[in-house]
């Protein structure tokens, strides 16, 4: 069974929403850089990586499905923020964003009757409660270091040892 027109438009959107975070993860990164926080700026750029490879699964899936993969316009990301702590909690209120785009994906599925799709986007959901709970970690560590630079020092050679390989 083929994936129907919506679905296939719908993954279409979620694609380019996934490759919309990236750009807007690597002005993050670029922030962190503009800011002297080189291990936030890997942390950002990790995620970037993340969100391509959310991209990749979904451009995968409509390959496999004889779908044609379109490329939306992507808009100019913000390009500086007040403070770390105000990047991660817009990069959180993103992943509610993306979370809350996921599922719209399974009710969508689900009213297709696409039994198929749906399976396929449950590892999104997992990932997403992951994402979410990594970003909200790190600002529950900005909010406790407050103004201390020697405490954003730390955290900053902390969060530089996140690899792409590791969870989110």
């Amino acid at each position: 069974m083929g994936v129907s027109k919506s679905m296939a438009d719908a993954l279409n959107k979620q694609f380019n929403e996934e490759m919309n975070s990236a750009y807007i993860y690597r002005s993050m990164a670029a922030d962190f850089y503009a800011k002297n926080l080189p291990g936030f700026a890997v942390w950002m750029t990790c995620q970037v990586d993340e969100e391509l490879m959310h991209a990749e699964k979904i451009h995968r899936y409509l390959d496999e499905h004889n779908e044609r993969v379109f490329y939306a316009a992507i808009l100019e990301p913000q390009a500086t923020w007040k403070s770390p702590l105000d990047i991660i909690k817009a990069a959180l209120n993103h992943e509610k964003h993306i979370t809350k785009c996921i599922h719209n994906l399974i009710h969508l599925a689900r009213k297709v009757d696409d039994i198929a799709t749906e399976t396929f986007l449950s590892w999104f959901i997992t990932e997403q409660v992951e994402e979410e709970a990594s970003a909200q970690s790190l600002i529950e560590k900005l909010e406790m270091i407050g103004d201390s630079g020697t405490g954003l020092y730390q955290l900053d050679k902390e969060v530089a040892t996140r690899s792409q390989n590791a969870p989110s």
